[in-house]
């Protein structure tokens, strides 16, 4: 992912493997100051014991919910999300225009009635296999 962001032209600076054995890998010492970017589970592994006074930081917009961040140790979330949010949501159906909007998760009934009142076709639809899902 980072070689195709330098591809497109953006600077992220010196990269360095975290996880390297050997004569390349990095010290206590060496990571000291430095931003570490890993998958959620990984500071439980053992190669984060290298990493001296770790502060764990998660980005998620799951992290708008407090408790989420205590029960996962995190000490700085950052609430950051995949999704669209509102704004753009609304925003895309302008722009697609289609002739109905299915809504498959999340708030049904306010995006249905958003619609509704803006003059678009639209509807929930129930995916099976998706009922316990949590939002």
């Amino acid at each position: 992912l980072c070689d195709l962001y330098t591809r497109h032209g953006v600077d992220l600076g010196e990269l360095r493997p975290a996880t390297v054995r050997g004569d390349d890998a990095m010290t206590r010492d060496d990571f000291r100051g430095e931003i570490v970017i890993a998958p959620p589970g990984a500071i439980q592994d053992r190669w984060s014991r290298r990493l001296p006074d770790p502060v764990v930081c998660l980005a998620s917009g799951w992290m708008t919910v407090r408790q989420r961040a205590k029960q996962r140790g995190v000490e700085l979330p950052l609430i950051l999300s995949d999704h669209a949010d509102w704004d753009e949501l609304c925003q895309t159906f302008e722009d697609v225009d289609a002739p109905e909007i299915w809504v498959t998760h999340g708030r049904e009934e306010a995006i249905v009635h958003h619609c509704r009142l803006t003059g678009r076709k639209a509807r929930a639809l129930a995916l099976v296999g998706f009922e316990d899902e949590a939002e």
